[in-house]
């Protein structure tokens, strides 16, 4: 005999596709408005780190959103462990070293450097369909964000064009040293947080995942 599902059971997976689609078209509705200002293109508005994480991140919660209720990819559980601590670095950064709305709206700039963050980190807590990532692996938090870090900066030395101001060559190598080894700093103690919370129970746990 078949059971009936449960009240709500999908709740979760839906609440995950909308706010992964809704950052989509935020992001959609940002570049739209910038073109029609005549200001950089797609690959300039991908430059900047915040756009460009939540954009991954928005696909990710959709990918997760179909799979809710299934066993999630090893692969797919790092990413999205990588994707929340990079997201926190977002928060952080904008909060300290980069106010403002860089160019954008200030609901757009609003959206994406702290509502955003706090949906996928509460993601993250909340919703347990994760095993507990190995410390091990804590450093593939970093080979994203340090190869934006390296696109970034050969553009700011080759196209004189960079997403944020502490990457402009005229600063200097000690500035731009001293910057990148704090992010680094930054990224770990992020992702050393995301792991130690992904040892939490959270809310839900509907499958047992794939082992990481």
């Amino acid at each position: 005999m078949r059971t009936s599902p449960v009240p709500g059971a999908r709740l979760p997976g839906v609440v995950r596709a909308l706010a992964g689609a809704s950052v989509l078209v935020v992001l959609g509705a940002s570049y739209a408005e910038q073109r029609a200002a005549g200001r950089g293109s797609v690959v300039d508005f991908l430059g900047y780190f915040t756009n460009l994480t939540s954009l991954l991140a928005g696909v990710l919660l959709v990918a997760l959103a179909v799979l809710w209720g299934r066993p999630v990819p090893a692969w797919l559980t790092l990413a999205r462990g990588v994707a929340t601590a990079c997201l926190v670095v977002v928060a952080v950064v904008y909060a300290t070293l980069v106010p403002g709305e860089g160019g954008t709206t200030p609901w757009v700039s609003a959206v994406l450097h702290v509502a955003f963050p706090c949906v996928v980190v509460l993601d993250w807590l909340l919703l347990a369909d994760r095993p507990a990532l190995p410390w091990r692996r804590l450093w593939v938090v970093l080979p994203y964000p340090v190869l934006w870090l390296v696109v970034a900066v050969v553009r700011g030395r080759t196209e004189g064009w960079v997403p944020y101001g502490f990457l402009l060559p005229e600063r200097g190598v000690p500035s731009l040293v001293l910057h990148v080894a704090g992010l680094v700093v930054v990224l770990l103690a992020a992702g050393a947080l995301v792991w130690s919370a992904g040892r939490t129970r959270g809310l839900r746990r509907p499958v047992a995942p794939a082992p990481v």
